[in-house]
């Protein structure tokens, strides 16, 4: 492979990872350059804080603020509402957090909790930014565990109103995005507590409330408490603080009523009588922020991939043989082994990212009360997974980026620490990763269980020595559909089996595959042998995270496979992408090549020919290096910096 003179194979690379919603992201795009909208060192929290709220306002009128909801006039339009935000994760991810507050968080829960009353009352003007809200959700004491969360709202019949209340210091609202300064209102997550005519009070769980936190003039409205969390790790044009609430009143009406209501009197009304389900449909609707966090760190990722990859190709370290004068950074192999695996993978995310996003705009896109449950939950599942993915291989990337980049790295003003850290976030909010991995895992063996539920205990017993013999095949490698790859091997990548689609996705299905049915046995056995659950479940916890995540890349590669068998057999784009996710697959198994060879997957043979063939890729991608990262498509503005001048 040669590089190319002009522009043309990065363009096409570009059409394919910009997908669906290409002209949103040209849009975004255009205004990240005409803006210079890119993270600012040594400026004070308060100016930054103020430059972002502008820069929002000033987004308004693009559009997609709007193209997020619904309305008596338009649809909207969902996938492009996330895509936006997405791509400003090519600018100031302060930005890209502040926007998505707002309209994802934020003008989400009203959207999708609340029924036509909220709508009218609230979705103009957060849209247009007169109603400036907060995500109210995480608590001191509680974070992933939502239905544990301490503060209440107790119904008070003889005025009809709800009366919120931070009942202990650790029911405080904490790390909110907006609660330090500009929010006005916040969505409050809160324990529901009524009672009917002649009942006794109870809680029905956690319900969503539109509650206001501040006046006009920016001051605490009474019985409410705000503070600054100030300086963080990143993210310095964000405001986020603490709220404590101490008795504070609001209407009826301010519940979010979509999924359960209360009546004047207090009689407690829901469509869905389990609080456990009741509970998650109302976290369900609010996947979009799962979503865009993903993408949004995704793209945040590649930005730091294109300096450091464009920085190798313009930094000159030790004389090279001959008279050749000093040689680039991405000439050596450690360099590239350093770099082109992390842009394959990018490729692999990003196009698993559009999957998802194209996923949810299809179930967003029609009622709520016609949204079919099993779609509800395979998207749940899927942006899960693709979060978890998506917003690892960032920070990895960011932080691989910066130090690739030696003493110019660290410099603020080349942005890779800035990048890194405002990054660095993203692996904790809108689900914990490791939390979030887990959730995938369950869902697997969920999956999994439903298929051998009703088998009574000769039906188990069988299906246990079926499993004993599967794993022993493996363990004595007859099993055909993996034995080319059993073999031993010398060749070069072009002429591997591991080149194939079909192989490829053998071996990573395959692995999933194992790692489920391995745990859903040791789950079993303990349940057979009452043992304690929270014991079994600690002593299975890493062999859960470790089927979770070889989930996540089987779902990456059939996205991969999928946008490359799109493209037409003969074009060059395709063969520099196949080659990219030969890149992706091979780095994959060199990464996890123990678990292949201990399982008896790949023989000691073909590992020695994994290695080498990453090696081989890298050498065959290396002159075609700026093109991937050209078809990222990060604005000009986003490049501007003194490493890269020359």
């Amino acid at each position: 492979m040669t590089a190319n003179t002009d522009t043309a194979l990065s363009a096409s690379l570009q059409a394919v990872l910009d997908g669906r919603w290409a002209d949103t992201r040209k849009v975004v795009r255009d205004h990240i350059q005409a803006a210079g909208l890119v993270p600012q060192s040594g400026v004070p929290l308060a100016d930054y804080r103020a430059r972002m709220l502008e820069a929002m306002a000033a987004m308004v009128p693009l559009g997609f603020p709007a193209q997020g909801f619904s309305s008596d006039d338009a649809p909207g339009d969902p996938g492009a509402a996330i895509t936006a935000i997405e791509t400003l994760g090519y600018g100031d991810l302060s930005l890209m957090v502040k926007a998505g507050v707002q309209w994802g968080l934020f003008g989400g829960a009203v959207e999708n909790l609340g029924t036509a009353a909220h709508h009218r009352e609230y979705l103009s003007g957060l849209i247009d930014l007169d109603v400036l809200g907060c995500f109210a959700m995480t608590e001191t004491g509680h974070g992933s565990d939502v239905q544990q969360l301490e503060t209440t709202a107790t119904y008070d019949a003889a005025t009809q109103e709800f009366v919120i209340d931070s009942p202990t210091p650790s029911a405080r609202k904490d790390y909110i995005g907006g609660a330090a300064e500009h929010a006005r209102y916040a969505a409050v997550f809160a324990q529901l507590r009524t009672a009917g005519p002649g009942q006794d009070r109870q809680g029905y769980g956690v319900h969503c409330f539109v509650v206001p936190i501040r006046d006009e003039a920016g001051h605490d409205l009474p019985g409410v408490t705000t503070s600054d969390c100030g300086y963080k790790g990143g993210l310095p044009g964000v405001d986020n603080g603490r709220i404590v609430f101490d008795q504070v009143r609001i209407p009826r009406t301010s519940l979010l009523n979509r999924y359960a209501d209360v009546d004047p009197d207090g009689t407690y009304r829901s469509p869905i009588e389990s609080d456990n389900r009741r509970f998650f449909t109302m976290l369900g609707t609010l996947v979009r922020g799962r979503v865009t966090v993903g993408a949004s760190a995704g793209a945040a990722g590649r930005l730091a991939l294109t300096l450091a990859v464009k920085y190798a190709l313009h930094r000159r370290q030790f004389e090279g043989p001959g008279d050749g004068g000093a040689l680039l950074l991405l000439d050596y192999r450690t360099h590239q082994r350093r770099l082109l695996p992390l842009v394959a993978r990018a490729y692999a995310f990003a196009l698993a990212q559009n999957a998802v996003t194209a996923q949810l705009h299809e179930v967003q896109s029609v009622p709520a009360d016609t949204v079919d449950p099993d779609a509800m939950r395979r998207l749940e599942s899927r942006a899960a997974a693709i979060k978890v993915g998506h917003s690892s291989l960032a920070s990895h990337a960011a932080i691989e980026a910066r130090t690739a980049c030696g003493g110019a790295g660290y410099m603020a003003e080349n942005r890779l620490p800035l990048i890194r850290d405002d990054l660095d976030v993203f692996t904790t909010f809108e689900g914990d990763n490791l939390v979030l991995t887990q959730l995938v895992a369950k869902d697997l063996l969920t999956a999994y269980a439903a298929d051998v539920d009703d088998l009574d205990t000769v039906g188990w017993v069988r299906f246990a020595a079926s499993m004993a013999r599967d794993v022993a095949l493996e363990k004595t490698a007859v099993r055909q559909i993996l034995q080319s790859v059993l073999d031993s091997s010398d060749e070069a990548p072009e002429d591997s089996d591991l080149t194939d689609p079909e192989t490829q996705l053998a071996l990573l299905t395959g692995r999933e595959d194992h790692l489920v049915r391995t745990v859903a046995a040791r789950l079993r056995r303990a349940t057979d042998d009452d043992a304690d659950a929270f014991e079994v479940f600690t002593q299975t916890q890493d062999h859960l995270i470790k089927a979770g995540q070889a989930h996540i890349d089987r779902l990456a590669l059939e996205s991969f496979q999928h946008a490359v068998e799109e493209l037409p057999a003969d074009s060059p784009e395709r063969e520099v992408l196949a080659t990219v996710r030969d890149l992706f697959v091979y780095s994959t198994l060199e990464d996890d090549l123990g678990w292949f060879l201990m399982h008896r997957f790949v023989s000691v043979e073909r590992a020695k020919a994994i290695r080498r063939g990453v090696n081989d890729l890298c050498e065959r991608l290396r002159p075609l290096a700026e093109d991937l990262v050209d078809a990222f498509g990060v604005p000009a503005t986003a490049l501007d910096v003194p490493m890269l001048r020359p």
